[in-house]
């Protein structure tokens, strides 16, 4: 089963999903982090604060082969997904164009995960630029994505990463990947 973990920055997406790898599940890595590291090292124009068409454009390219890549046995953890791109657009007062609808109509996932804004764990960094304000408008963006894609999100509590965990693993209905 695909799983995704979609909401704003800096709610524990990733914290998460690498505790549920040790629980043996399976995860493809976050597009938007990478892609940043990425374009800073060649110099690259393909960033959020710089180009958010093109940015998003590699987001959706990752994304898809990410989702292409993914083992086909097991749970599968995405740290975000497709329908994420078409959110960020949206947040950044972009029109979502036609591929990237066609994509996120198209690219199912099995389950969906919210993580909520958390003031107290939120944490700036050298790619994480957005404020608290911008993570929960985020979060709210990606909410509105994947109801008007379909999905049925399950929030996540705010709790500690190990009972986050059980949380996830309860839900799937499994005791581990």
């Amino acid at each position: 089963m695909l799983v995704v973990i979609t909401g704003g920055p800096g709610s524990g997406k990733s914290t998460l999903i690498e505790a549920l790898r040790h629980h043996g599940f399976a995860a493809m890595p976050e597009a938007g982090r990478a892609i940043i590291r990425e374009q800073v090292a060649v110099g690259g124009p393909a960033l959020p604060w710089a180009d958010p068409g093109l940015f998003a454009e590699l987001m959706l390219s990752w994304d898809l082969r990410s989702y292409r890549e993914a083992p086909a046995d097991g749970t599968v953890l995405f740290d975000r997904g497709v329908v994420d791109v078409a959110a960020y657009l949206a947040l950044s007062g972009r029109p979502v164009p036609p591929h990237v609808r066609a994509a996120a109509a198209t690219v199912r996932y099995g389950r969906a995960f919210a993580a909520p804004p958390w003031p107290e764990i939120y944490e700036r960094d050298a790619e994480r630029k957005q404020d608290l304000d911008e993570a929960e408008r985020t979060y709210a963006a990606c909410v509105a994505a994947y109801e008007e894609y379909g999905y049925d999100l399950v929030t996540l509590p705010r709790a500690s990463v190990g009972e986050r965990a059980r949380f996830v693993i309860r839900a799937l209905g499994q005791a581990g990947g």
